[in-house]
């Protein structure tokens, strides 16, 4: 192994963006678990592109066989069935995800719906939520993330390599811990379909564990008859407020007015609910120290 030459990965020189940040954190990941030296090269310099082992984001070809991963070409390298079009990270992902994620598909494709897609619209100009006008702010996330390393004004000349590897370093450990936590994901998924189909009331669901909003979301978003999530929240009990849909913080049936903020005696008092801890100000959430105290919470909401 120690006289194989390493492998030479081909993006492009100048600014980046986070397409081709993930796809070469994709690309280290599987190079790193099949212990498989590499060296990447920044540049456009067709001569260099043409012999490289592996090229995303710049040549001008779509081609997994041969390891070709761009997606300018007029034609483009295709949409998923959504019509969300492929950048290079959604490229490289589909396939080298599988080879990431034990040939898990469901694990494969969450990855690519919560992470690949999403920046792989933004780099093809796809909106993919609703701007509003709120006085020149926008959503910071990954793509602000990236932003902050690109070079400005004097810094234009200098080269960008250093910053590119750091990004790449950085996503490449969000990357393994989001499929990592992706498997986890699949399971609470089905425990949350589970504890739907098992439950008698269907306006409060019981999960007996904790669980955090995507995966709760994800399932019960589908049952207009859920109101109310009661669930474990490390050592308490939490009532979470059933949102209407995945993409907006509006709820089903908020919490009432009154609990708005309150902590302790003052939402014990409000309540009557012995063990109440704590009420969200968007009156989404409630927090008691046992299951039975966060059941009398969305109880008491639901009739409200």
């Amino acid at each position: 192994m120690i006289f194989k030459k390493k492998k030479k990965v081909v993006t492009h020189s100048g600014s980046f963006h986070s397409d081709d940040i993930f796809a070469c954190a994709t690309l280290h990941l599987f190079f790193e678990k099949n212990k498989i030296k590499c060296k990447l090269f920044r540049t456009r310099d067709e001569g260099v592109i043409k012999k490289a082992d592996y090229v995303f984001d710049v040549g001008g070809i779509y081609d997994e066989k041969i390891d070709r991963f761009d997606h300018h070409q007029p034609e483009g390298a295709g949409k998923r069935e959504n019509g969300i079009p492929y950048a290079s990270f959604g490229l490289v992902w589909k396939k080298y995800g599988p080879l990431l994620c034990k040939n898990n598909n469901d694990v494969v494709n969450d990855i690519d719906r919560r992470l690949a897609q999403p920046i792989d619209a933004i780099d093809n100009g796809v909106s993919i939520s609703e701007p509003i006008d709120c006085g020149g702010i926008y959503e910071y996330g990954i793509h602000g993330i990236v932003s902050a390393y690109q070079n400005v004004g004097i810094e234009s000349k200098k080269d960008q390599y250093k910053n590119f590897m750091e990004l790449v370093v950085f996503f490449k450990g969000v990357l393994s811990r989001e499929i990592e936590k992706s498997f986890q994901r699949i399971k609470m998924v089905s425990l949350i379909e589970y504890a739907y189909n098992s439950s008698e009331d269907k306006e409060i669901i019981e999960i007996p564990f904790h669980v955090s909003v995507g995966p709760m979301m994800q399932v019960l978003s589908k049952y207009p008859d859920v109101m109310y999530i009661v669930a474990k929240s490390n050592n308490n009990w939490k009532v979470v407020a059933m949102r209407k849909n995945p993409c907006t913080f509006e709820n089903r049936k908020s919490l009432p007015k009154s609990w708005a903020g309150k902590r302790d005696a003052k939402l014990q008092k409000v309540t009557g609910v012995s063990d109440a801890i704590f009420c969200h100000n968007a009156l989404w959430l409630a927090v008691a120290k046992t299951r039975l105290g966060a059941r009398q919470l969305a109880e008491l909401a639901l009739i409200d």
